[in-house]
């Protein structure tokens, strides 16, 4: 599948062809406090099919739990947290948020799920509004 997108501020945009089949929740607690949030949807692809369109992110530099390093690339703008790429370069994972085609992708499987808030488990219960209100 063809996907474009780029971070909130507009500075970095991209395309890829991503596999649709591959879109995953992350519930590690790196992943939680990168994003700021209680887990990280990303959608994977090869390295080679993906392209910057406009700027280069900054990047952060983690280890993870079994010390392989993991580039994080972020807007040196906005700070809009774009895509991963691990040390073998063979694989961009993408963040969901970030692609402009975002609602056609749906998480497929959900890793590091001992590390999952508890509460995330069912939000279905939860009331839903439009807008904030």
């Amino acid at each position: 599948m063809h996907v474009t997108g780029g971070c909130h501020c507009g500075a970095v945009a991209y395309e890829a062809e991503i596999d649709p089949q591959r879109v995953s929740i992350c519930h590690c607690t790196d992943c939680q406090r990168l994003t700021g949030t209680a887990y990280r949807v990303s959608a994977v692809a090869r390295q080679e099919d993906f392209r910057l369109l406009r700027s280069t992110p900054k990047i952060y530099v983690k280890h993870g739990e079994s010390g392989a390093r993991s580039r994080q690339f972020f807007c040196p703008d906005c700070g809009s947290h774009l895509y991963r790429m691990g040390e073998d370069n063979a694989f961009v994972g993408i963040r969901v948020g970030t692609i402009d085609q975002r609602a056609e992708l749906r998480p497929r499987k959900q890793i590091w799920c001992r590390s999952a808030l508890p509460w995330t488990a069912n939000i279905e219960g939860l009331p839903r509004f439009e807008t904030e209100s």
